[in-house]
């Protein structure tokens, strides 16, 4: 039986898949939203999950290695476009994406914790909004604003100039019913991946085909990433925790 394992079809995840092919590893891309669903069923063998799904992890389910996916400067694809400053946000109603649980807590960390300002709303982008939520790919696009929307808010460097700590945004996850020979082949890829991607791009002359943007852009862009979970990481996990405890008491 064949290795599956899924892959937000974002284009910051794309480095820790760079091998998994030459391994006969299958991927299939998965919403964030849906990721962890699809591994309890045992659809996949693993995925990368948003660091949200992965507090109080089944007892089916471990992380892998510290692998994840965190920004240590501007996160670039994952911002809030707003037509007022933040600060004036008291009352607006903000549009957020379905699939970024993860980037939708920090979101509402941020502005109530460190603003703290009380917003009117959380909405879907196809109903009446002052503000909006963009990440992955489509963050990606609109990296250099949103027309008519003159207040824009990157969330990584947000919380970074808050705290002075990265922010995770997801982690590596598997079933530990995996064979062990098949959760290390998957985690020699990972690290292969993220060894070799860079060099594979540098071979690339044109836009990504997930997101025009050119591939030197691509790698500025995943240079501010980590792809692993150190102290200051940790550090900011636990601090996170913490953030959203006080939200749900509040």
């Amino acid at each position: 039986m064949p290795i599956k394992v899924g892959r937000t079809p974002f284009l910051s995840s794309e480095p820790m898949y760079f091998d998994m092919d030459k391994r006969g590893i299958e991927v299939e891309d998965v919403p964030a939203n849906e990721m962890m669903a699809a591994i309890l069923e045992g659809r996949l063998q693993g995925g990368l999950v948003p660091l949200v799904d992965t507090f109080g992890l089944d007892s089916s389910l471990r992380t892998v290695s510290g692998f994840c996916v965190a920004t240590v400067a501007m996160a670039v694809s994952i911002k809030l476009h707003s037509k007022v400053p933040i600060e004036e946000m008291t009352g607006s109603r903000i549009a957020i994406p379905a699939d970024a649980p993860t980037a939708v807590k920090l979101l509402q960390v941020l502005i109530a914790l460190k603003h703290g300002v009380k917003t009117d709303a959380y909405v879907g982008a196809d109903e009446p909004h002052d503000a909006q939520l963009m990440i992955g790919n489509l963050g990606l696009r609109h990296r250099r604003g949103l027309r008519d929307h003159p207040h824009t808010y990157d969330l990584g460097e947000e919380w970074i100039r808050w705290t002075s700590l990265p922010f995770v945004f997801a982690r590596w996850v598997l079933r530990n019913d995996l064979e062990r020979q098949d959760a290390l082949v998957i985690e020699d890829s990972l690290y292969t991946s993220l060894q070799d991607w860079a060099d594979g791009l540098y071979r690339v002359s044109g836009p990504s085909n997930r997101v025009p943007i050119h591939p030197s852009e691509i790698l500025t862009y995943t240079q501010g990433l980590r792809y692993f979970i150190g102290v200051p990481e940790e550090k900011s996990i636990s601090l996170f925790q913490g953030y959203l405890e006080q939200l749900q008491q509040g």
